[in-house]
């Protein structure tokens, strides 16, 4: 795992400074790569990473070039099957000079060209230089696991795997893109492929860029494989058999992933996903796995104890720390630092602890990530189900008397509440699936920015419809089943956007490296073959991935009620919170921004505080976009 960075100039070649700029990016990446630094020039582009050692510790070190040095690569993540790849290339006359999956993909290139990319089963995203033909070639994993931004600056192209680095090289603006301020409102992240400055971009998942003579281009490799009618259950292979594949998927995919030359361990929070890659876990890996958890101090969002029992059936190492009230005190004003761009998920706080602890005893950790998209786990899943039956009630019903009612119930503070739930289903169940989809799970809706934002950004703006990238997505998705099509845009926006980054940047502030296994492509593949009622089963979802685990976890485990990953954030900023919130969402400093309305902050702040309403998930946005602002834009 590491950092990449550099700057390419085909046409001038590179003064002296660029060098230094590559310098710079590398020392901003420090956290991503501790262990070693590496550069390469030649005159027409300079290279850069940070290391974090993980595979041939001693003799790994980057760049790496082919034999005679025409090809030089530097590469953020990890290939799984390189040592495949390798025996494949020796057999084809191939020279290696390290036991790293690095040079397998240098090799692979000089054998395959750009087709080299299919033959990788990794996270990654990786710079090659190829001198001869004067090409830099970028590419990202097929789920976007591994950041890389990128900016033209006249004739030079500028990248990075984070935006803080990229922003170390001279001459880019930290101007605010306000059409990614538009989405990061709505959706609590930007996605791809804009970024939050204006003129950066983000390579988005499953696709390689090219600058040559011809300039640059940005194509796609490979996209999620749903089929273009929905399969049907009738006439498919049993359910049982399905479930049993499942589960030979995920082993295979835990083994591949447990590929290490330093220690290892796995994230256990008691839910399904990470109990599913721990218990593949134990049955192959060769050695006792350690596992890693936090509790938390208030019940209703605590699963220490489903942790617990999952590591007493499994019989791993387990190993706990407990988020306190302390532990937010301490991390939140830090949050601009850790943070790579505004991310308005609070479970970034208890992500980066975890990484923080699990990293006293391991460098690398094996997540759970991805089985609430593969297998429709999210309780909006739930939810359009409902709203098959609610829109066949009476006009009358739906649209007057119902939310009338549910509005008036009063506002309670704990973990996703009941009139919590009520409240978002009935102001969202109106609309097309996909615009529900995401004003259920997102922040601000398009009336509120109405209110929030300055009239200069909404003149700004133009008319811009939030939703426009849910829609592109959806003209670009390779299934007509409408509810394929949500778990589609489940792992384009959400996933990429907020999970993956969130991870990313969370676990390499403190130098760990975090694989998901679930997001392996012989996971993914299979999943998005199976029958969507086999995911969502009724109101049960996940339905076989738990039937795959039936007699391997708890069924106390399995058919639990779901909890995210989040803490107290409606309480705290009733109280703990509420002065830093105050000071960084007070009247003048938004003024002197010029991009909220200060009275619509002041007067959702004010109703947050006197109970008239839960607004936390939009409070949090603000306040995560305001610490990132301060110090990544604010800073001189």
């Amino acid at each position: 795992m590491c950092g990449i960075c550099g700057v390419a100039d085909l046409s001038r070649g590179l003064p002296p400074e660029r060098e230094a700029d590559v310098r710079r990016m590398c020392q901003r990446m420090v956290h991503r790569g501790p262990d070693d630094e590496g550069r390469y020039t030649d005159g027409h582009v300079a290279l850069g990473m940070r290391r974090l050692s993980i595979i041939d510790v001693a003799g790994g070190r980057q760049p790496v070039a082919n034999e005679d040095g025409t090809v030089s690569l530097v590469l953020n993540g990890e290939i799984y099957n390189y040592r495949d790849l390798r025996r494949d290339l020796e057999a084809r006359g191939h020279r290696f000079a390290t036991q790293s999956d690095t040079e397998a993909i240098v090799h692979a290139y000089e054998e395959y060209g750009d087709d080299c990319i299919q033959r990788l089963n990794g996270m990654f995203a990786w710079a090659l230089w190829d001198r001869t033909r004067r090409r830099l070639v970028i590419a990202r994993d097929r789920m976007g696991i591994k950041p890389l931004f990128y900016t033209l600056q006249g004739t030079s192209l500028v990248f990075a795997s984070e935006l803080r680095s990229l922003l170390a090289c001279g001459g880019l603006t930290r101007e605010i893109d306000v059409q990614a301020l538009n989405e990061y409102l709505s959706f609590e992240y930007v996605p791809a492929p804009r970024s939050i400055v204006r003129g950066v971009r983000k390579l988005r998942p499953g696709h390689v860029l090219v600058f040559d003579e011809r300039g640059l281009r940005e194509t796609p490799y490979w996209d999620v494989p749903f089929p273009a009618e929905r399969p049907s259950a009738e006439g498919h292979r049993s359910a049982d058999e399905a479930a049993r594949g499942l589960l030979e998927r995920i082993k295979q995919a835990v083994r591949m992933e447990l590929v290490s030359d330093v220690p290892l361990g796995v994230f256990l929070s008691g839910g399904i996903d990470s109990s599913a890659v721990t218990a593949a876990a134990s049955l192959v890996a060769p050695e006792r796995i350690n596992t890693f958890s936090i509790a938390f101090d208030d019940p209703s969002y605590d699963e220490s104890r489903y942790a617990r029992l999952v590591a007493r059936r499994l019989g791993v190492q387990h190993h706990e720390a407990t988020f306190t009230l302390a532990t937010m005190r301490e991390i939140v004003p830090r949050l601009g630092q850790l943070l790579d761009e505004p991310l308005g998920d609070s479970s970034f706080l208890p992500t980066y602890f975890l990484s923080r602890f699990a990293r006293e005893h391991v460098t690398v950790a094996l997540g759970g990530d991805g089985g609430d998209e593969l297998f429709a786990g999210y309780p909006t899943m739930q939810a359009h189900r409902l709203a098959g039956y609610y829109t066949r009630l009476p006009s009358v019903l739906r649209s007057r008397a119902i939310p009338a009612l549910v509005d008036r119930l009063p506002t309670s503070t704990r973990y996703i509440s009941m009139d919590y739930k009520l409240k978002r289903f009935v102001h969202g169940v109106g609309y097309a699936p996909e615009v529900r989809h995401h004003r259920w799970m997102g922040s601000f809706t398009p009336e509120e920015k109405q209110g929030l934002l300055a009239p200069a950004v909404r003149a700004a703006l133009g008319g811009a419809d939030t939703y426009d990238i849910v829609y592109e997505h959806l003209r670009r998705c390779p299934t007509a089943d409408p509810w394929d099509q949500l778990s589609y845009l489940d792992m384009k926006l959400y996933m990429e956007g907020d999970i993956l980054q969130k991870v990313d940047r969370a676990s390499m502030a403190c130098s760990l490296e975090v694989r998901p296994p679930l997001l392996n492509p012989l996971v993914v593949e299979y999943a998005a073959g199976l029958p969507f009622e086999w995911k969502l089963r009724g109101f049960t979802t996940k339905w076989l991935l738990k039937r795959s685990l039936e007699g391997v976890l708890p069924r106390e485990v399995l058919y639990k009620q779901k909890k995210g990953f989040n803490i107290p954030v409606a309480r705290w900023l009733k109280d703990d919170l509420r002065p830093l919130a105050e000071e960084l969402l007070a009247g003048p400093r938004l003024e002197r921004q010029g991009l909220f309305d200060r009275r619509f902050v002041e007067g959702m702040l004010r109703d947050h505080v006197r109970g008239k309403a839960n607004y936390r998930k939009q409070l949090w946005t603000l306040l995560a976009f305001q610490l990132w602002y301060a110090e990544n834009v604010a800073k001189p």
